[in-house]
Parts: structure tokens; sequence; C-alpha cells
């Protein structure tokens, strides 16, 4: 468990903050933009949860989505070593594969896509594009840190971060079953 005993602690006024591993960096380090991003996108979801109308099972869903980002945040900000001196929180594929589960159980109950998908329609669906949307640019600032550091970034967060943006996506549709997709139409007001 973490125990937050101050809020602030003054060690971040030089522009730099710890790492899992309690090295230092600075505030523009690729990985500390990738699990801030991850913080956004988690946020994102809380206002999902907060504002969108949704079932009691994709509630449950979202929260333990919502931990799950707590793990990949803790992945990004604990650099891959040979020897770590404490076993780090990891993400690992079973979480990934948890959330492929979801994304075929919510999308077996869809139409057929006949094209692109507007971001609208109920709230909730557009609140759950709109986390979709920063969910995505998680994953790509992710796949800055990992090419900025190679193997000190575990890429199972970066595949973990896509399959959740295309779960958003699905749940944006099924909060739209009712009146179904506003689809994009190529051209349609030349």
């Amino acid at each position: 468990m973490v125990n937050l005993t101050r809020i602030y602690t003054k060690t971040g006024d030089d522009g730099t903050t710890s790492l899992g591993d309690m090295s230092r960096t600075s505030k523009n380090d690729p990985r500390l933009e990738a699990y801030a991003t991850v913080d956004e996108a988690n946020s994102s979801i809380g206002v999902v949860l907060a504002l969108g109308d949704i079932s009691e099972d994709i509630r449950a869903l979202l929260v333990r989505i919502q931990n799950d980002l707590f793990d990949v945040g803790a992945d990004l900000c604990t650099p891959v070593t040979d020897a770590p001196a404490f076993e780090p929180l990891r993400v690992l594929e079973s979480q990934i594969t948890y959330l492929e589960e979801q994304i075929d159980r919510y999308n077996k109950e869809l139409a057929q896509l006949r094209s692109f998908v507007l971001p609208s329609g109920t709230g909730a669906a557009s609140l759950l594009h709109v986390a979709r949307t920063v969910t995505r640019r998680a994953e790509r600032c992710t796949w800055a840190a990992i090419h900025a550091f190679g193997g000190g970034v575990n890429p199972i967060t970066a595949k973990y971060l896509n399959r959740l943006s295309d779960l958003l996506f699905v749940l944006a549709r099924y909060a739209n079953k009712e009146i179904g997709d506003q689809l994009w139409v190529p051209g349609a007001n030349r």
C-alpha cells in the first residue's frame, strides 16, 4: 500500500522528478510524459464514470481499467533493469487478454461498421470517445519513451494502451447502440 503523508515535497521545484526506482530525471523525460498522459487518460475515464449514463457492468469494467492504468503508470515510471533492488510492478499479458475479451464481448452486440464513426451520439459515447483519443495519445507518448530508452521501458505498456483505446471505441459504439452510430460520409459537404 502507498502512504502519502505529504502532498507537496518541493523536490520538483528544480524541474526534476523521481522515477519509481528513486532516480531523478527531467520533467521533460519521455517516460514522465508517457505516464502523465496515462494519468490524463485515467482522469478522462473518471469523467465518463461521473457524467456518463452507463450500465453497472460497464461501470465496473471502467473502474477495473482505472486501477490497471495506475499499474501502467507505475510500470512506465520504473526503469526496466536486469537486477532491480525491488520487484517492480509490471503490466502483464493477462491484463491485455482481459481487454481483448471485453472488446469481443461488447463488439459482438454491435452492427458491422460500414464507415468511420463520428465521435458523437449519447453523452456517454462522446465522453468515451474523448477517453479513447487521450488513451491513443498516451500510447504514442509511451512509444516515444520506448524508442528513447530502448529496453528500459516495458513495451507491454504500449500494447495495453492500444487495446484499451480499441475497447473504449467499442464501448462508445455500445453506448450508441439504441440510437446508432453517426457515420462519416466522405465528401458529403463538397
